[in-house]
Order: structure tokens, then sequence, then C-alpha cells
């Protein structure tokens, strides 16, 4: 990924407009922001929530609060807790989120 054209600048989450997500169980409340094609968010997960699809986005990933297992559609899971991130291209392991009491996260793809 090449980074072009975006000027420095400071985020305060906070002030970023929630949009909801719903999941198979649960929700995502996604914070977005867009720098050319690059996408960066704050995603909340309610507790209990599960993913409503295999994504084949490529993201990296930083587990923010909470516990968050990522599951991959051959079978692998990951739990990942704060400090803890993964990293997958497009189009490669087709995965999906879970967590039992909720996680934060901070995406970027």
């Amino acid at each position: 990924m090449k980074m072009t054209d975006i000027a420095f600048g400071v985020t305060d989450w906070a002030d970023v407009p929630v949009t909801k997500h719903a999941g198979e169980i649960g929700e995502a409340l996604w914070r977005t922001r867009q720098f050319g094609n690059v996408r960066v968010r704050q995603v909340e997960y309610t507790p209990g929530y599960l993913a409503d699809h295999w994504c084949r986005k490529g993201h990296i990933l930083l587990v923010l609060e909470g516990e968050l297992v990522t599951e991959l559609e051959d079978g692998r899971r990951f739990t990942m807790t704060p400090g803890m991130s993964y990293q997958v291209a497009d189009e490669a392991e087709a995965h999906r989120s879970q967590t039992v009491a909720g996680a934060k996260l901070f995406v970027v793809d």
C-alpha cells in the first residue's frame, strides 16, 4: 500500500460519527475516516458479537480493549487481547470476528 496525498492531521475519535453494522449476533459500531484509498476505523463490537459473513478484505487490526476471537475459514482460531494485532492481505485467508464480552479495535484497510 502506498499512502499519498494525505496531509498531516489529528483525529479525535470521539468526534467521528458512529455507524452501526449488524452481525449475525450483536452489532459492530464503526467510526470511520477515509484518506484517499486508505480506510481507518475504530470499531467496537458489542458483547456476544458474531460477524454475519466471511471477510476477504485485507486488514491490519489492533485490539485496544477486550478480547477478540478471529476464526479463519479453514477452522483455525486466534484469541487476541489488548496490544495484539493481525494482518491479512486482500483475498487471502477468509476470516470472521466474534467476541464474548465485547472488544474495541483499530483497523486500517
